[in-house]
């Protein structure tokens, strides 16, 4: 067994050894992994037309050519070749799940879906499973019938989608329908799934800011209301309008509501108080849903005015749930589903439906009782959820606390909306500018990308399996139907799926994700996704065809969703004893055979170790003390929700030492591992993890390379407050800063930069996002949890 490293001044040990196709190989990382999928699958284009093509790693940058299967920005899956049988695939206990990100946004270089027209008639559906027309439809008797691919179920083809059939088979109008050709397309909806049998008007967005004392003296509300008057431009199409049909309302709140009418008639807007939170109503209709080029001139008055009215504020007491419910009463009485910006800063303690109590207490942690730290204190915002689910109403929250704010309850309705919450703490305008930064970029792109509101998905399987579970931020009334009221381009849903019959390798399993949605423009809509996999009846055929990074994000979701309800030991126990089995199975029935002594891994899962190994130490399953109840609980929220590119970098960051880049090329440097002992005191690096930058200067970097960075001429004079690098003419500044740019338009929140000098008060922070070392809150380094796991794999198959 690989011992584990000491640190101190020798040259590193040889990463401990894995298998490749069961044979012995060392050494082997994550850096190499990556580096070999990018060098070998980055220059082709990925053809989507083979069933059960494992795509390339989501670290590598490829572009995607849609022939008959959904692209893996929009589905991933655990594992592209399923086993044959229920036994078999609890003899692997490799989970079979899909990461569904249905409405990603595609490289400039891709075509997005095509929007497909069918008339009044609407899309083409099997009568029995209903599921939609898709490339694997098999037409029948000359094309007047086709045989549904999910249920065999034979359907009269209508008579206006009648074609004749090719000497194989196929339409002769293959290739000019996208519902036949690609994997991923729209139907324009009918009617007939529209609510009340009466197409839908375009959404609104209602912009809900805390006019407290704090809201006030940090210089947030000033700042909210400066940045509003231009944003109100970039408000989303929904297609080719010149202007977007989104309209606006605004509310101001402390302890009472204020409504502002902004009708465009009127000189100055008028503010309507509501005093009587307990029964929430909204004092105006005609003037406070407005169209922002209409009343233009009265929102910007509006907005001048808002930081001067509330300038002498004393008042601290907030409510939070009536809120919501004026928001939702608001769209309910305008007939449109929308969307809430909230902004708030306390915990709502004034006597108002929602109130909570402060239940913050760290001496829970690691007992029985610190599941509590992750639920809803009240029933009351699950409920309050539904019924915004019911009108289409999302809700996005920005919070600014500076003490504990129980985000496990306040998140609750962003959560079951399909809303995104953001989180930014000792919120101050005039001293942390980076915050402001932050919240500002965070801001602009929620208010500008495009969300799916009023939505609702299924995912249908051919016979044989069946969808189980889901995870994400999503409401479900029953066990079928995923329900958002809103969703947007970042998010996804994880489908579980389960065998309720044999499969057979001949027909593999069939996908289809159908979303019904109304865009930003009012229009109804259906996305489809369909994906074809492989089954298997040998076991080796299951364990060459996984993907590691999208098991860990399942592993995770599962993980995070399993500490609502059961000690956090019990949760981190079950998945290392799940991931053993995984590996155990391997080894008996696929490997060759071998020393005991050796650890044997599968191909595709030689990462697994360590990316379950960072799972672990996560701080909502190992919390450090500096972590506060909140952020565990923000985190929590955050991960469900996550593609397979964001859990990858949010659990192994990605570590790039700056001294090696090459400022004439546009390639990165080489990222290096997350270990201590790869840091140079010679050299500057920089670590993302899709919430943080952090820039690393070692004690001994050169003069003239801190002159060219920080614009100091000396390691001692470099700030770690400030919060963006200076803009200098030199090439070196100008690679470090395009660089940055970039990492920043890969992900779906601004991260914040965070400088961090060799042996000063941040560096304990940065250290912990070294994630192969041993971590200050108890977690084992990359080599103990190695030697840990073989162990468990050796017990179990003893």
């Amino acid at each position: 067994l690989p011992q584990a490293v000491n640190p101190g001044p020798q040259p590193p040990a040889p990463s401990p050894p894995c298998c490749r196709g069961g044979g012995v190989l060392a050494p082997c990382h994550c850096i190499q992994v990556i580096e070999d999928d990018r060098n070998n699958r980055g220059s082709e284009p990925f053809v989507t037309g083979v069933r059960g093509q494992v795509p390339p790693l989501v670290t590598t940058n490829f572009l995607v050519k849609d022939q008959g299967n959904a692209s893996p920005r929009y589905i991933r899956c655990t594992s592209y070749n399923i086993p044959c049988t229920s036994d078999m695939a609890k003899q692997s206990q490799v989970p079979l799940a899909a990461v569904i990100k249905p409405l990603a946004m595609l490289p400039t270089e891709e075509t997005p879906p095509y929007l497909v027209d069918h008339g009044e008639s609407g899309p083409i559906r099997c009568n029995r499973c209903k599921a939609y027309m898709c490339p694997f439809m098999q037409f029948i008797e000359g094309g007047r019938r086709f045989q549904c691919c999910f249920c065999s179920c034979v359907t009269e083809v209508p008579p206006h989608y009648f074609q004749h059939l090719d000497h194989t088979g196929k339409r002769v109008d293959f290739y000019d329908r996208p519902e036949l050709s690609l994997g991923s397309y729209e139907f324009l909806a009918t009617v007939d799934y529209c609510k009340n049998n009466k197409f839908p008007d375009p959404p609104a967005f209602i912009f809900m800011i805390d006019v407290s004392y704090n809201a006030v003296k940090s210089g947030l509300v000033r700042l909210i209301c400066e940045e509003l008057k231009s944003l109100l431009d970039y408000l989303p199409r929904g297609g080719n309008l010149e202007e977007s049909a989104i309209r606006v309302g605004f509310v101001t709140y402390n302890k009472v509501l204020h409504f502002y009418n902004v009708k465009s008639s009127l000189a100055q807007p008028q503010m309507m108080v509501v005093s009587d939170v307990a029964d929430m109503f909204v004092p105006l209709l005609d003037g406070f849903l407005v169209n922002v080029n209409e009343s233009r001139a009265v929102i910007t008055s509006l907005l001048d005015q808002i930081p001067e009215m509330f300038a002498d504020t004393r008042e601290t007491e907030m409510v939070f749930a009536p809120v919501i419910q004026a928001g939702l009463d608001a769209l309910k009485a305008a007939e449109c589903a929308g969307k809430l910006f909230i902004f708030h800063t306390s915990l709502p303690i004034a006597e108002a439906p929602g109130k909570l109590k402060n239940r913050d207490d760290k001496k829970l942690i690691n007992t029985d009782k610190e599941k509590t730290l992750f639920q809803p204190q009240t029933n009351f915002y699950s409920n309050l959820a539904k019924d915004c689910v019911a009108q289409g109403c999302c809700v996005d929250l920005f919070l600014f606390p500076n003490q504990y704010l129980d985000v496990a309850t306040l998140g609750v309705v962003t959560y079951q909306t399909g809303g995104s919450i953001y989180k930014y703490s000792y919120f101050q305008v005039r001293t942390s500018l980076g915050q402001s930064e932050r919240f500002l970029n965070d801001l602009r792109r929620d208010v500008q990308k495009e969300v799916g509101f009023d939505a609702v998905m299924r995912v249908r399987t051919s016979t044989g399996i069946r969808a189980t579970d889901f995870f994400g931020a999503f409401y479900m009334s029953n066990t079928t139907d995923v329900e958002l009221a809103g969703l947007d381009c970042d998010k996804t849903i994880t489908v579980e799926f389960k065998h309720d019959d044999k499969l057979s390798e001949d027909s593999g399993a069939l996908l289809q994700c159908a979303l019904l949605y109304t865009s930003s423009a009012g229009q109804r809509r259906l996305r489809i996704h369909n994906l074809s996999l492989n089954c298997c009846t040998q076991l080796a055929d299951l364990y060459r065809n996984c993907e590691t990074d999208t098991l860990i994000n399942y592993l995770a979701k599962y993980a995070y969703r399993g500490v609502l309800n059961n000690p956090v030991k019990t949760v981190r126990d079950a998945l290392i004893n799940q991931c053993a089995q995984i590996l155990a199975c391997y080894r008996k029935n696929c490997a060759s055979p071998s020393s005991a002594g050796q650890l044997i891994l599968p191909e595709c899962m030689k990462l697994l170790p360590v990316y379950l190994n960072c799972v672990l130490k996560s701080d909502v399953l190992q919390p450090g003390p500096e972590v506060s109840t909140d952020d565990r609980a923000y985190i929590r929220q955050l991960v469900t929700s996550m593609d397979v590119a964001e859990t990858n970098v949010f659990f192994y960051p990605r570590l790039l030492p700056l001294t090696k880049v090459d400022v004439d090329n546009d390639a990165l440097p080489a990222a290096i591992r997350n270990s201590e002992e790869r840091l140079s005191k010679g050299d500057m690096y920089l670590l993302e993890n899709g919430l943080n930058i952090f820039v690393w200067v070692g004690v001994n970097v050169q003069q003239g390379l801190i002159q060219n960075l920080f614009g100091v001429s000396s390691f001692s004079q470099i700030s770690n407050t400030m919060s963006t690098l200076p803009i200098l003419e030199n090439p070196f500044s100008k690679k470090v800063r395009s660089i940055m740019d970039m990492l920043q338009a890969q992900r779906s929140r601004y991260m914040k930069l965070i400088i961090v000098k060799q042996e000063d008060k941040f560096e304990m922070l940065f250290k912990h996002f070294l994630v192969e070392d041993k971590s200050m809150s108890g977690g084992a380094s990359y080599v103990d949890f190695l030697c840990h796991m073989h162990k468990e794999i050796r017990q179990l198959l003893s």
